[in-house]
């Protein structure tokens, strides 16, 4: 997961050179060069986002992906909800002054039971948004789609050589797990952003990921629609905050 981390970092940051560079040489140009060829191409940013949420599922099952936890009395006690935080990386070009493009990626992690236990989930996709200009202020409302990976782990708080039960004449002991699930997500947000110098932007955001699982239904090889009752937890939503650097086109 490190790796992970470190990727969307490399990936979100290694543009900011060339960005600054080519805003350098755009600052250089004629103005009536610049007017020319702001049609269509009106700005380029990217940058990193911090973040934060509650996700929640229907119960211990979905949250672990572990059907095999033990009594009625113990799953009561287990969670089925949490906080998560996270932190990754966008990378937008600006159309027409009212349309960002661009791809996005993200690592999250909801901790659980102060045992070791937790639901990590990294993911990564392409962003379509569309935006308004109120002076330096960008309300925006756009989609992600794309894909990634729920990686469970459960670690039991009792010993496990005690969390046991009797299933006819099997006696099962209840131990740690590791889950992982890939998924296809849709991804709706909403969001402003906020000018605070030339090259540089405030962004807050609000998501509400939708994941659906991929191992046999929806966009595979099978050509099977997604459908609700694919839809995976936990989920909910995300605040995320950061700075975008970049050429950010500001109404006068």
């Amino acid at each position: 997961m490190k790796k992970k981390q470190l990727l969307i970092l490399v990936l979100a940051l290694l543009p900011l050179s060339l960005i600054a560079r080519e805003q350098e040489d755009a600052d250089t140009q004629p103005e009536k060069e610049q007017k020319h060829s702001s049609g269509i191409f009106t700005g380029f940013s990217g940058g990193m986002m911090l973040h934060g949420g509650y996700l929640f599922a229907d119960n211990p099952q979905n949250i672990f992906s572990n059907n095999g936890l033990g009594s009625v009395d113990y799953v009561k006690g287990l969670p089925k909800d949490g906080f998560c935080y996270g932190l990754g990386g966008a990378l937008r070009t600006h159309l027409i002054n009212h349309i960002h493009l661009g791809a996005e990626g993200f690592v999250s992690t909801m901790p659980l039971m102060k045992t070791g236990s937790n639901v990590r989930t990294a993911w990564g996709g392409v962003l379509c948004d569309v935006y308004g200009n109120w002076g330096k202020v960008r309300p925006m409302v756009g989609l992600t789609l794309g894909g990634g990976a729920m990686k469970r782990l459960y670690v039991p708080q009792t010993d496990p050589t005690t969390v046991q039960t009797a299933t006819d004449t099997t006696t099962m002991v209840y131990n740690s797990s590791y889950v992982k699930t890939p998924f296809f997500f849709i991804d709706p947000y909403v969001g402003l952003e906020i000018n605070l110098a030339k090259h540089m932007a405030l962004l807050i955001r609000i998501d509400y990921m939708l994941p659906f699982n991929i191992n046999s239904h929806g966009l595979s090889a099978t050509g099977q629609s997604v459908k609700w009752e694919h839809f995976i937890t936990p989920s909910g939503p995300r605040l995320y905050v950061g700075i975008m650097f970049g050429k950010l086109k500001v109404e006068k």
